[in-house]
């Protein structure tokens, strides 16, 4: 390990006595890599292992958390996306040495550089487009971003340089300029009060980051307008007064990164987690949270306690997804952003969420879409937009499982209609694949 310079023996000391411990076991269990860590305790670091964890895609199917004065013990079960333990010597060796050193040098990050661009208000159909236009009209070069929509709300830190320069935008005029033009943008005519916009060169983690946005615009608070889900997350709060902990359970739909979203949400809410137990079962996960405030009280009015609820369901739905995803793979060039959205907007779809990114000058986009007012996109309309910009750039990779029940079989796919349509013969499939609304997995 180097050391700053900066340190003194006395504090290389302190953290060589301090620094996590980290076991990964391949043998005990016959489904799941086991990830221990033995750390000393303190606010944030639980966060902090599972980001390392869910930053590599990384399935967490159980954890056993435990707190023992000033030291606590974390078991994690974990798996590839595909459900296969972990056998890649430089996977492993990674996950060991970023658990080693998260206790006092944390993660790096990749957007070093960049201007980052955080942005809140009023979701609507269009919103989108009209920020990209604003962007490529200000000569800004969008690098990556991120969108959330929850409960009529939308959060997007967006990461951008200028695109004659390459550098990160710092001139203090054009700053101010990129703000007022993008909250008069977010303003509408409706939203005066609440749209928010800021520029900053510091560097966070982007999903906790955008947790802490939407957290701070209350969306929790706000009502759904539509929603056709099924699997609104379960929680309840009680307490365990012999003991001094509030006891949090969590059952919902388990998805990757679910555990990181409810820790990002109780550490922002500053509760402190002291034991924890997360199973799944089939697709479904159970949560279990021990914990205190920050100031080591339990929850302690009825008040407190529905807003941890909303909180958490709030946290759990914001990744949640119930459009259809589209794949966007081309070169990249300024303004394909404000193109390709501006041709959602003609066409009546609304991203709900999207996850911009780009490679060696090409652009890796993923856009999840719906109708105006959040009902399941029209294929037709669909099938016009990867038209308009390009069957082979544009590529319908998910359907929204809007039926009750999942499909019993390969020969079953789930309409962006709501039907399900039952394979009858291999000319349907082939209609299907054709259009692009289907992928072949033989």
């Amino acid at each position: 390990m180097e050391w700053p310079a900066c340190l003194n023996e006395y504090e290389k000391l302190v953290i060589r006595m301090n620094t996590p411990r980290v076991v990964i076991d391949n043998a005990v269990c016959p489904t799941a890599t086991l990830v221990k860590v033995d750390s000393a305790r303190r606010h944030g670091i639980l966060l902090e292992a599972v980001q390392v964890l869910t930053d590599l895609n990384l399935s967490i199917k159980k954890a056993y958390i435990s707190s023992d004065g000033r030291w606590f013990m974390d078991v994690f079960h974990v798996t590839d996306l595909n459900g296969n333990k972990l056998t890649d010597e430089s996977v492993l060796s990674y996950i060991e040495q970023s658990l080693e050193t998260i206790d006092h040098y944390g993660r790096t990050t990749e957007f070093n550089g960049l201007t980052a661009l955080e942005l809140t208000g009023t979701d609507r159909v269009g919103l989108l487009s009209e920020v990209f236009a604003v962007l490529a009209d200000l000569q800004c070069s969008v690098v990556e971003a991120k969108v959330w929509t929850h409960n009529g709300r939308i959060a997007s830190l967006i990461y951008v340089k200028d695109c004659n320069s390459g550098s990160p935008i710092e001139d203090s005029q054009q700053i101010d300029r990129i703000e007022a033009r993008l909250r008069n943008v977010l303003k509408g005519d409706n939203d005066i009060r609440s749209a928010k916009t800021s520029v900053s060169m510091a560097v966070t983690h982007t999903e906790r980051r955008l947790h802490q946005m939407m957290f701070a615009d209350r969306d929790y608070e706000w009502k759904p307008i539509l929603s056709h889900s099924t699997d609104y997350p379960v929680v309840t709060v009680q307490n365990w007064v012999e003991r001094g902990y509030s006891v949090v359970n969590v059952q919902c739909k388990d998805r990757t990164k679910l555990l990181f979203d409810v820790v990002c949400t109780l550490t922002d809410m500053e509760y402190v987690v002291f034991h924890a137990t997360i199973n799944t079962d089939g697709d479904t996960a159970y949560l279990e949270f021990y914990i205190r405030h920050i100031d080591g009280n339990p929850i302690s009015s009825e008040p407190e306690r529905q807003r941890v609820i909303q909180c958490l369901q709030a946290a759990v739905r914001r990744r949640a997804s119930e459009g259809v995803r589209l794949e966007l793979k081309m070169p990249d060039r300024q303004g394909l952003l404000a193109d390709v959205t501006r041709t959602f907007r003609e066409n009546g779809l609304n991203v709900t969420r999207a996850e911009i990114s780009t490679t060696i000058d090409m652009a890796l986009n993923v856009f999840y879409v719906t109708d105006a007012i959040g009902n399941p996109a029209d294929l037709k309309i669909i099938e016009s937009v990867r038209q308009k910009i390009g069957l082979s750039n544009l590529k319908v990779k998910e359907l929204p499982l809007i039926c009750n029940e999942k499909a019993e079989s390969e020969e079953q796919t789930v309409g962006v209609g709501g039907a399900v349509l039952l394979s009858l013969g291999s000319l349907v499939r082939r209609n299907l694949y054709n259009l692009g609304l289907i992928r072949s997995y033989s």
